[in-house]
Formats: structure tokens, sequence, C-alpha cells
């Protein structure tokens, strides 16, 4: 395979990842990165020690000192300059995500483009950090609040989304006036490289400390270094809701801040009126869509007993039709899962299915032979089930679709409110009462509702995150940039009198 694009990122076979970006790190444990496409061997990291943390962090101190000086439009030229780099780079940066993760090329270069986008908007946002101005009981006095940038913000991102999920906390919180510290998944150690060199000679050519976006690699023990440091006041952590559990009671103990975005159990609601053509795209896509391993994934459909059949059979239908194997080839649909773990997880699942009573619509397995090698091709599937068998409360972050069905619109809801997880839902509907109902606060209780769109495919320019196991986080959009500042209320008393609050007297 030709792979010229880990040339372009300046990343050799025989070095890549020997430097995080920041320091060279000498640990002598490395974390070697195979590519899920065809099993070879990327490049390895080295994994960094105590006292490269350490070292790191106070980097990341000493440069905070400086950032937050800067005056936050000049910060914003500072990212806007990097989203000029990505464009440059989005070509190769795309491919080298698709061949270390293993999605699609559209949906490499779409993660790229992400990254772009939130480049751009954290430049207009850098112009907006807005705060209020109130009126206060007391005359001669003025209260107003403002934001200040908390310091360091370390950022645990996941294999799914090794480049883009980075970008949108690291983007937002460097406009604020934080520095970032970001220990990429030990999965897709090499595009975490990739987008700190990258970056850094955004900041040489500028002048900007180094310590401003820092990487850190390893295991889940170097994550551990970072939720347990005081010196690191919000911890944005990307992964399932068992790790996003621990992060948060660790940080919680120290009293800092976390922002979770975990796993996700999204449900469509098809109704009896449903557009089959704009069902049948959003399914699809939303269930075999970067293999099943979105957290925004659709893994149940809740369908209306009057289309039930109609429905099944069409996503039978079109599943013959997708074409798995090389993802860096276009005419593709599916890539591998991430590794041959997630393979027996998703083996695993699909016989409990079947323990359960689950009927299977669309057969999965593994797929074997000239193109498979490296172990990580499976095929998606479609289950016919019942929303309370205990593997489908859970989230398998594979392409195992689920269908259900439903006669009454208030059962379908409860049924897609009726799990742990809490993040994107949808409705199929041409029924605007239907539509309403669906997003009403009797409705669906996720972080994201859609209507007539897929769970999966989230835009930059809304918050984007998810209630109950889901974690409670805000990212990207809307005024998700608060989460990265702390606020601060102030009042003036411009007269030569000091009037008390609530009218209480204290004359002496």
């Amino acid at each position: 395979m030709n792979r010229d694009f880990l040339e372009k990122l300046g990343l050799k076979k025989e070095n890549a990842g020997t430097s995080t970006g920041l320091q060279s790190t000498s640990s002598g444990e490395y974390i070697e990165s195979f590519s899920p496409v065809d099993g070879q061997f990327i490049g390895s990291v080295s994994k960094t020690t105590r006292e490269e943390y350490e070292a790191t962090i106070e980097k990341a101190k000493e440069a905070f000192k400086i950032w937050r000086t800067f005056p936050a439009p000049k910060r914003g030229e500072i990212v806007r300059q990097y989203g000029n780099e990505l464009r440059k780079y989005k070509e190769p940066l795309g491919q080298l995500v698709s061949y270390e993760m293993g999605k699609s090329l559209q949906e490499g270069w779409g993660e790229v483009q992400e990254m772009i986008d939130i480049c751009d908007f954290s430049v207009g946002l850098s112009r907006q950090l807005y705060g209020l101005t109130m009126h206060s009981e007391r005359p001669g006095h003025r209260m107003y609040e403002q934001w200040h940038p908390l310091g360091i913000v370390g950022i645990i991102s996941a294999f799914n989304f090794p480049v883009a999920v980075w970008s949108w906390n690291s983007m937002i919180a460097l406009v604020c006036g934080d520095v970032s510290v970001w220990k990429p998944s030990e999965k897709t150690p090499l595009c975490g490289v990739a987008c700190q060199n990258i970056f850094q000679k955004v900041l040489k050519d500028n002048n900007v400390p180094e310590g401003v976006s820092c990487m850190i690699n390893g295991d889940y023990h170097v994550g551990e270094m970072m939720t347990k440091d005081k010196n690191v006041p919000l911890v944005s952590a990307t992964g399932s809701t068992r790790m996003g559990k621990i992060v948060g009671q660790t940080v919680a103990a120290r009293m800092g801040k976390s922002l979770l975005e975990l796993g996700g159990n999204n449900a469509i609601i098809i109704t009896e009126n449903a557009n089959l053509n704009i069902v049948l795209t959003g399914a699809l896509f939303g269930a075999v869509g970067t293999c099943g391993q979105r957290c925004t994934t659709t893994r149940r459909l809740i369908i209306h007993e009057s289309i039930y059949d109609k429905v099944r059979d069409g996503l039978a239908k079109a599943y013959t039709q997708l074409r798995i194997g090389d993802p860096l080839d276009q005419n593709n649909h599916v890539g591998p899962l991430i590794d041959t773990d997630s393979v027996k997880n998703y083996l695993d699942s699909i016989e409990k299915v079947k323990e359960e009573g689950g009927n299977f619509v669309v057969d999965g397995g593994v797929l074997e032979g000239k193109g498979y090698e490296s172990g990580c091709y499976v095929k998606p599937c479609i289950a016919e089930v019942k929303n309370e068998y205990e593997i489908v409360q859970h989230e398998t972050f594979a392409p195992i679709l689920y269908l259900i069905k439903y006669s009454d619109l208030g059962e379908a809801i409860e049924m897609q409110n009726d799990v742990p997880q809490g993040l994107s839902s949808a409705i199929m509907t041409s029924d605007l009462l239907q539509a309403e109902k669906f997003l009403s606060s009797s409705g669906s209780d996720c972080g994201i509702a859609n209507v007539n769109i897929g769970t999966s495919g989230a835009e930059i320019g809304g918050a984007f995150g998810g209630e109950k196991e889901t974690g409670g986080g805000r990212e990207s959009g809307s005024d998700a940039w608060k989460a990265y500042m702390r606020r601060q209320t102030n009042t003036i008393n411009y007269t030569t009198e000091l009037p008390l609050a609530q009218g209480i007297k204290f004359d002496l």
C-alpha cells in the first residue's frame, strides 16, 4: 500500500512518534501502532514517564502565565492559522485517520474538516466571550460578570475520533485563554503526533510558548497522572461509561471539574407516516458508519408495527449492497473494527442476542480471505429483539443494529428512553404533532434529539453531549465554551458611602 501520507506528515515508519511535539521522550517503552486495515506496523510512540509528565505540566503552567495575557482575538488568530494549516494537510491527515483507525476515507477527511470547522468557530468565539451586566440593589453600585481561563485543560480522547474530539476541546480552550495537555488513545497515537507537529509549527512561527499545546502518551496509567493532578483544573474525557465513572470520581475527589462524553445507545423512532427514503439512508449510515464505532451510532430502530416489515426488509436488502474492505478505497462503505479485541466483543454480543431469544435478519460474522488479513473486518448485522434484553441495554461498539416493534408513540418514546445512556436520538415522521411531542419535556431524554435525520453526524455549531450515563458534558458549539472558563461576579461601588446588601445596618 502506498503510504506517502506518512511522509507528508513527517511520520517515517522508522521514527514515527519519537517526539510528542513538545519534547523527546526516553522511557524505553513504546506504544506500537498497527493498522486494522492491513495489520501492518505503522510506527511507535515512546510512553511518557512520570518525570516527563511532571516536566510537561510545568511547561504548560509556565506557558499559561503568558498565554492568558494574550488578548482573546490574538489567541483566535493563532487558532485561525492552525485551521489554515489543517486545510493544507487535510488529504494526508485524513488518510492517516483512515489508515490508523479504520474509518472510511470520506469519514477521515470529514473528521479533519470538523477540525477546520471548529477552528473557524473558535476564531469567531474569540470576540464573543461575553459576560452579563446586572442591576445592583444598592445605589451607586454596578454589578457584572466576566469569564477567566481555568489554566491547564487535560484532554483524554478515544480512538474512534482520534483528531476531531481533541480539536473540539483544545481550540475552544485556547481562545478562552487555557493551555492543553492531550493524551490521545493508545490505539491511535500517530494521529496525535501528526496534529501536534502541525500545531507546533504554528506556535513557533508566532513566538508562542510550545507548552500552550502539549501531548503525553501511554495507557490508562498516564491518564491517571492527569486525573489525579491538582494542577489540571478541568479534565475532558471521551470514552466508555466505565472509564468515565473512574475519571469523574477521581477528579471530583480533588474538587476538580470534569467534562465527560461517554457511551450512547441511540435509537430512531420510525412512525407510520415516515418517509422511507429518509429512513433507509439515515438508519443505514447511522448503523454502519465507522463500522458502528461512533458514540452516536444508531443502535436501535423502534418501528411502528404497520410498517415494520417494510422497513426490516428494505434494510436487509440495503445491507446486501454494502461493500466492506480497505477504507482507503472510496468504493468501500465499511472498514474494519479497531482491533481483534473489538471483534471478540462483537462476536460475544451476537451470541448474547441469540441466548436472549433474538432473531437475526442479517447474519454477522468475521470476514476472511484476501484483503481481510488483519482479522478486524466483520459483517454489519441486524437482529429483531426486545428493548428489555440485557444486551440491548448495553452499548456494543460494533455494527449490530436492533429492530424493535411498537404500536403507540408514547410506548416508543418510553422504550427509547429506557436505557442507561442518553446521548443521541431521532424520530422519522411527517406529522408535526408527533415531532413536537418527541422534542417536548415528556419526549426524548437525550442531549441530542433530531427530526427526520439520523442519530449520527452532529454539527459543530450545536453543543454536543448527553445525559444519564453519557456523562452530562457539552463540547463544541453554543455556549459550551463556558466549561473551559471560571465565572467571576464583580461589584463596583462608585460612591463615597458603603451601603450593605439586604438593607443591613452596621453603624458604629
